[in-house]
């Protein structure tokens, strides 16, 4: 969609129709920032009075598929704060970065305010024993990355999987930095942190187009040597911990 408007008519267009009684909403993700795709679903969070019920929703509008953020004013902070607690902030985004749709009552100006807030604090950072849990499992992926056999390409593929997904969130939360998941996982790795992130994602790409599990290991082990290196003998983790 060439027209960076056209997101924005169409976001609007489906609020208003679907949502009169809405207090207000933003669009956010790809659309808001014009990285959207013509097959780019739409992100749109809607604030709703206290007698509606929150809830995530997909629908298709005008042959656009959105993924719909739907929340109660009494129900936001909460959202807000189980976000934070996940470390990954989509719908804090959504309302720090996202383009206002409609704003009657500032009902979203005030959102946004607190959402930048939580996102200033950052995220929570990891107790002692989740450190040490992600060290041991990026060990343990490290390791069996690198004793893949060029035959055993499905294992190898999945193990770089796991070993970029355990370096990035050991990664970001030693900068104090928010994660993400699918595409948005190389864009906060790159945010937090540029040289090593790159490490890892043209590691991973090594693996996938080359067979090569070696650039991945070597970037894998620079995040572990940030928080003490691999740990393998002498980790305990309490059962049900």
């Amino acid at each position: 969609m060439n027209d960076p408007a056209a997101p924005t008519a169409l976001a609007l267009g489906l609020v208003t129709s679907r949502f009169p009684h809405a207090l207000g909403a933003t669009l956010g993700g790809s659309a808001a920032q014009g990285r959207a795709t013509p097959t780019s679903d739409l992100d749109v969070a809607v604030l709703l009075p206290d007698s509606d019920t929150s809830r995530r929703e997909v629908v298709r509008h005008d042959g656009r598929l959105a993924e719909l953020f739907l929340h109660t004013l009494a129900d936001l902070p909460g959202v807000f704060a189980r976000d934070r607690a996940r470390r990954r902030g989509t719908v804090l985004f959504l309302y720090d970065q996202g383009v206002p749709l409609m704003d009657p009552h500032g009902q979203v100006s005030r959102a946004r305010a607190q959402a930048r807030a939580v996102l200033a604090a950052g995220p929570p950072p990891l107790t002692p024993a989740e450190w040490e849990r992600g060290r041991y499992y990026l060990t343990c992926f490290m390791d069996d990355l690198i004793d893949t056999q060029p035959a055993d390409r499905y294992e190898q593929l999945a193990l770089a999987d796991s070993t970029l997904g355990e370096s990035a969130h050991l990664l970001t939360a030693h900068h104090g930095a928010w994660t993400g998941i699918g595409k948005w996982l190389p864009r906060r790795l790159l945010s937090a942190d540029p040289e090593r992130g790159r490490a890892l994602l043209d590691g991973h790409r090594s693996v996938a187009e080359q067979g090569d599990p070696a650039p991945l290991a070597a970037a894998a082990e620079q995040v572990l040597d940030l928080r003490g290196g691999p740990l393998r003998e002498g980790y305990t983790q309490p059962w049900g911990g």
